[in-house]
């Protein structure tokens, strides 16, 4: 399970729960409910905020809330991505990125939703944003980096497997416990390279949230939480989620195998449909 992993040692905390980008934050124009969402976020004990260019006006969001709370800034974990392939692009992004959001460096920077053989060549070739990924490492400007992707499996398993990275961020909840490949290949092959594992996509934008089958939002979290991940984020659009999500993390007990496996039944005859962030199943 999870232990001392290259993320862990960048985070500096054994806190399990981190606000994902999804929610409010992927929205434009909603500064007030952005911001009352964040301050129960930060107020409940979240440290580790999600965001990347992609998800409309999210890193704008963050850059207004901590220009708000400067002292809080100090003590937060913020991440961001680029979906770029090629070097100059992603280091463009991540100089708009630290602009927007008021800062000089992330604590992470995430190569963001590789899909295909196609990303694969166009990020590690000559001129390829991987490039850019060590540079912004090296020279501090991110203090890890990290792959994130939902497509294939076995795309994320080349990047655990071929880069130096420090984290995947992938998907982990009772679909992907059905299907196999990420949870049961990419996890393990992180592990042995000493990759941290952040999980996403645990209620699956709320297709998993199933009331009469006894599948809420805690138990699916609880579900992610009790896999081999250092964290795992949840999108949350209201201050009562984020306190939610918070106390998801601080009350953990890892759920028993047996029950894990009853979740995983329900979803099991569904699962392919469920699924509806992959493009290889």
């Amino acid at each position: 399970m999870a232990g001392d992993s290259r993320l862990r040692r960048l985070i500096g905390n054994a806190y399990r729960i981190g606000l994902g980008g999804e929610g409010v934050l992927r929205t434009e124009g909603r500064d007030q409910e952005a911001r009352k969402m964040l301050e129960a976020a930060y107020g409940s004990g979240i440290r580790y905020f999600d965001s990347a260019p992609a998800y409309a006006d999210s890193e704008r969001y963050y850059g207004r809330f901590w220009d708000q709370h400067p002292d809080w800034k100090t003590h937060s974990f913020q991440t961001s991505k680029s979906a770029h392939r090629d070097a100059k692009s992603a280091s463009e992004d991540l100089a708009h990125t630290l602009s927007r959001m008021g800062r000089d460096r992330l604590g992470l920077w995430q190569i963001h939703d590789v899909r295909d053989s196609n990303d694969i060549r166009r990020i590690e070739g000559h001129g390829g944003a991987l490039g850019a990924f060590y540079h912004a490492r090296e020279t501090g400007t991110a203090r890890g980096i990290g792959v994130t992707g939902h497509h294939d499996p076995e795309v994320l398993l080349h990047a655990v497997t071929h880069w130096d990275i420090d984290s995947v961020l992938l998907p982990v909840n009772p679909v992907e416990s059905a299907i196999g490949g990420f949870l049961d290949r990419v996890i393990p092959a992180a592990r042995e390279r000493g990759i941290g594992v952040i999980g996403m996509k645990t209620m699956g934008a709320g297709n998993y949230i199933l009331p009469d089958a006894g599948l809420l939002p805690e138990v699916l979290i609880r579900f992610a939480l009790s896999q081999d991940v250092d964290l795992v984020i949840v999108g949350c659009s209201t201050p009562e989620e984020a306190r939610l999500l918070a106390r998801m993390g601080k009350e953990h007990v890892p759920m028993e195998e047996e029950e894990q496996d009853r979740i995983t039944g329900i979803i099991r005859p569904y699962a392919n449909r469920l699924a509806y962030y992959r493009g290889v199943i």
